[in-house]
């Protein structure tokens, strides 16, 4: 046989799709060819390839060797068709029967020396190759922990090519790979460490009821960040769709715990303000790889000292923030990635950030100079908005014992069962999500509980945006407190948590 095909799997973003690849030995001068748009590390696969077969007791073909990677119009980026090449250039000559071929994709990079190594976006590449209706499929023993989790498709693993060759012979088993088991999550700080604070302590427990962005003002060392990362602890564990969706972002990313591949709790994500945008929004040459607001997806992105980030990183973020996902387009194709998190953050009142407020020794324009670092768009998709107060004796010691993590995210979980319940026709996972429409039209609430939005709307001091982000809070606000629908006293208190003056 001079022409044989194999299969493998291209990624854009987390959506993969699969790809087929035919080997054709034909006469004239021994040379290879490889076409169907391969980016640079994929055109150095024919040499690896090549070596990858002779070190593994095989000749290469003496004839004309082409290889086309279909659809030709997909951009093919990395190493991982190095398998699935070598298996159909050896198909093709004859080596090995092409049975087995059919219905597989192979995923991995091959070594000079025969060696299968692990490539990333494993779990999305078999995610795609199942909804194609492939059965089965052949990775690097050292991605087993991730293949594993993908149902419906018959993994098995290679330590080399020569494994493959022997199984595609039938002289020889594959590796499987063992039942996925539940890692144990990493300890979340318990809320109860935080002293005091109660105005922070609420707004972040509104904040997890409702999925809320939340921004945390106040002088050094009162508890932002403290109360930042106790954040997770509050949110409900990701539902099994969640779970794999955030995994595949992993994948990508090559993030991923061989301890515990399945993230089933929000993720935190906290980069330091001097990161790049590419990096906080994606980017790189060719194919765009997620960035830290797509491994935050369905959990918790943090800046932490906010007016530092600088604004072309804090402008970046608006749009993200209303559609739940980043499109980014580079010369070899456009990818999408999902980020939809909530959003939180902490900044000091000025620059000079003393202790307490009266010491400040920053002129008036200064502060407003350094707060205007946050614009107004983004503050606007911003919901709520706290003032941390320095701690005195008093506070710090009421000889009141702190709410635990434990019993907050209690009613954390009540509130949100209780938006699950109203919203789960369309879908939505929060109230944070539910578009404004619907909340002006559908479940439009009595005029006598939002006469104060209309007066400030009125004003001038409120949105529309900002009406509708108030009335999302009013909604979170009368679950936390077992109501069925919000009153005039939850606008009044979503509306107060809007107050610019309180940041």
């Amino acid at each position: 046989m001079s022409l044989a095909k194999a299969w493998s799997v291209a990624l854009l973003g987390i959506d993969g799709r699969v790809v087929e690849i035919e080997a054709d030995i034909g006469g004239g001068l021994p040379a290879t060819k490889l076409v169907g748009l391969p980016d640079a590390g994929l055109r150095e696969s024919k040499d690896r390839v090549r070596s990858a077969v002779r070190n593994s007791g095989h000749a290469w073909p003496d004839g004309k060797v082409t290889l086309g990677l279909s659809p030709a119009n997909l951009p093919k980026v990395g190493s991982g068709y190095d398998l699935g090449i070598a298996a159909a250039v050896l198909a093709a000559d004859g080596k090995v029967p092409a049975t087995r071929l059919i219905g597989c994709v192979l995923l991995g990079e091959l070594a000079l020396d025969g060696r299968i190594r692990v490539v990333r976006g494993v779990l999305p590449g078999l995610l795609a190759a199942r909804k194609a209706g492939v059965r089965r499929a052949v990775v690097p023993v050292g991605s087993l922990f991730e293949a594993a989790l993908v149902d419906g498709i018959e993994v098995s693993g290679a330590t080399r090519l020569s494994d493959v060759v022997a199984w595609l012979k039938g002289e020889a088993d594959l590796t499987s790979p063992e039942p996925p088991t539940p890692g144990k999550p990493a300890p979340v700080p318990d809320l109860a460490d935080v002293i005091g604070q109660p105005e922070a302590r609420w707004a972040l427990e509104v904040a997890a009821a409702g999925g809320h962005h939340l921004l945390l003002t106040g002088p050094p060392g009162v508890g932002k960040t403290m109360l930042a990362r106790r954040l997770p602890g509050l949110l409900p564990s990701l539902s099994a769709e969640e779970s794999l969706q955030v995994t595949a972002v992993h994948s990508v990313d090559g993030s991923l715990s061989p301890t515990s591949p399945l993230v089933t709790v929000p993720p935190f994500v906290a980069p330091h303000h001097s990161i790049s945008v590419a990096a906080l929004i994606g980017g790189g040459s060719g194919l765009a790889v997620p960035g830290a607001i797509s491994r935050a997806h369905r959990g918790i992105l943090f800046l932490d000292e906010a007016c530092e980030f600088g604004a072309e990183r804090l402008e970046s973020l608006r749009t993200v923030l209303e559609d739940g996902e980043v499109r980014i387009a580079r010369t070899k194709g456009a990818v999408c990635y999902p980020a939809r998190f909530q959003l939180v953050l902490a900044t000091n009142p000025c620059p000079c950030a003393p202790p307490r407020e009266e010491n400040c020794i920053c002129s008036a324009a200064a502060r407003r100079r350094y707060l205007g670092r946050l614009s107004g768009p983004l503050l606007d998709r911003v919901d709520l908005r706290t003032k941390l107060r320095p701690l005195t004796a008093m506070n710090a010691h009421d000889g009141t014992e702190p709410e635990s993590t434990e019993v907050v995210r209690g009613r954390v979980l009540q509130a949100r069962n209780r938006a699950l319940a109203r919203w789960s026709g369309p879908g939505w996972q929060s109230n944070a999500e539910v578009p404004g429409p619907v909340l002006r039209r559908e479940f439009a609430l009595p005029t006598e509980a939002t006469a104060l939005l209309d007066r400030s709307l009125d004003r001038g001091a409120l949105t529309a945006r900002g009406a509708d982000r108030c009335l999302r809070i009013a909604w979170t606000l009368s679950d936390l407190a077992g109501a069925d629908r919000p009153d005039a006293e939850h606008v009044a208190a979503a509306l107060d948590f809007r107050d610019r003056t309180a940041a």
